[in-house]
């Protein structure tokens, strides 16, 4: 497998000294580069000669393919004869509870370009910028710097419990790599726990198994990824059922479904998998006034030889439009525990399930899913950092894992009564036949 050229830019280590300014006040930034949106983060005042900055912390990343470089590089993109470049626009304001500001009330202190020359294009690291500069009345420090972020891009050819195959995507090549098979197993739930109880959600009680029974659920469903000898190699597994809420008909957080993601044993024994990561969902009702509903995603590591599970990201993705999972130390910082023990680096995180490879860890993979709203099928798209995929095997997790978040996607979507959907068929006119819906969602 050939990865596909990517060069990453991040922004990151920003402080502001502002003459005059109280703590009162609050600053942020807009980060801007043609052709990609506006990235917005907090600016942190510095009232001291003394400061420390986390050297690791990037507040903004754009990753940049092939066709992206080049676009970059076509005389007019920037206007003549300006060479590309980054341009950070620095705002003051009053601090609100609910952002960076309260209401709309904000001044613009200035802004600053940084010039991105041609040898980014090489792949090579560069320091772009690194210290302080003058903006407007005061002084801005940011670091900002391009590397190569090379990356293995996957498709799923179509929707997930359809059982497509997976082509590695390189220029205009699409190249068979491994298939997937869904099955929905509805005794998954009731059978024993092979994988381990602290991982597999069973009932315990036969009240509670006959409750089960009789209260909606989707449960049971799992993907394996196979490779083209037809061996599975990594799958998901759904651990928790998908259940409504007391009184409502969506997946709450207080109860959220979750999958476990497995891989090969390296023994090679076809019913014996190695847990990884533990995938939980759940939807997130809009309240009056704000955006639309929102599934929520969050993955735990499971690593070798420790008690307890890491937290590697946390990400919302719009019911209507979809959105993107990822796992990127620099896009996001992560939250503490259940427990409200936070852990030392989020670099470690990564580490403590991929190997020292992780250190200092960036982007790890991402996986890009349709929403409700979609007309058309898009199947799920997947990116991996090149420096995390060693084998196959690798690869096949992450594709697992990107499985589970599209058919999370589907399986906390509202619940329908039994009655309803009956009806509906009922309507169809006689002869009209459409194909099964492999997950039942409305059960």
């Amino acid at each position: 497998m050939d990865p596909q050229t990517f060069v990453r830019l991040s922004v990151g280590q920003l402080g502001l000294r502002l003459p005059g300014a109280s703590s009162r006040k609050a600053c942020h930034c807009e980060i801007r580069l043609r052709g990609f949106p506006d990235q917005t983060a907090p600016v942190p005042l510095i009232n001291s000669s003394e400061f420390n900055l986390d050297p690791h912390s990037n507040v903004a990343v754009f990753s940049l393919d092939e066709p992206g470089l080049k676009a970059l590089s076509t005389p007019g993109c920037f206007r003549a004869p300006e060479p590309p470049y980054v341009e950070i626009a620095v705002y003051v304001g009053r601090r609100g509870g609910g952002g960076y500001f309260s209401g709309m009330r904000r001044r613009l202190i200035g802004s600053v370009r940084v010039e991105i020359g041609p040898e980014w294009r090489d792949g090579k690291p560069l320091l772009l910028h690194h210290g302080w500069t003058g903006v407007g009345k005061g002084e801005l420090h940011v670091k900002m710097k391009v590397e190569a972020d090379p990356r293995y891009v996957f498709q799923f050819e179509d929707e997930v419990a359809l059982n497509p195959q997976v082509v590695q995507l390189h220029g205009r090549a699409r190249q068979p790599i491994f298939s997937c098979k869904f099955n929905r197993d509805v005794r998954r739930a009731l059978q024993p726990d092979h994988l381990g109880g602290q991982y597999w959600s069973t009932s315990g009680s036969g009240e509670e198994k006959e409750m089960a029974g009789r209260r909606r659920e989707r449960k049971g469903w799992k993907v394996a990824i196979h490779d083209l000898s037809g061996s599975a190699v990594a799958a998901a597994f759904m651990a928790t059922p998908f259940v409504p809420a007391t009184g409502c008909d969506t997946v709450a957080r207080s109860n959220p479904g979750a999958w476990l993601i497995v891989r090969a044993d390296t023994t090679g024994s076809s019913e014996s998998w190695q847990p990884w990561g533990r995938l939980e969902a759940w939807r997130e009702c809009a309240q009056a006034g704000k955006e639309k509903d929102a599934v929520c995603l969050r993955l735990h590591l499971l690593p070798e030889r420790r008690d307890a599970c890491v937290l590697v990201s946390e990400t919302p993705l719009s019911c209507d439009k979809g959105g993107e999972f990822f796992i990127d130390m620099d896009r996001q910082s992560v939250p503490s525990d259940d427990t409200g023990t936070a852990e030392t680096s989020s670099s470690s995180y990564c580490a403590a399930s991929m190997g020292e490879s992780c250190a200092g860890c960036g982007f790890v993979m991402s996986c890009r899913v349709q929403g409700e709203a979609a007309s058309i099928s898009n199947p799920p798209l997947v990116q991996l950092a090149a420096r995390h995929v060693t084998c196959m095997e690798d690869a096949a997790m992450f594709l697992a894992l990107a499985a589970a978040v599209d058919l999370s996607v589907k399986a906390c979507r509202p619940f329908r009564s039994k009655p309803a959907t009956a009806a509906k068929k009922k309507k169809q006119p006689a002869g009209s036949s459409s194909p099964d819906d492999p997950l039942e969602l409305d059960t």
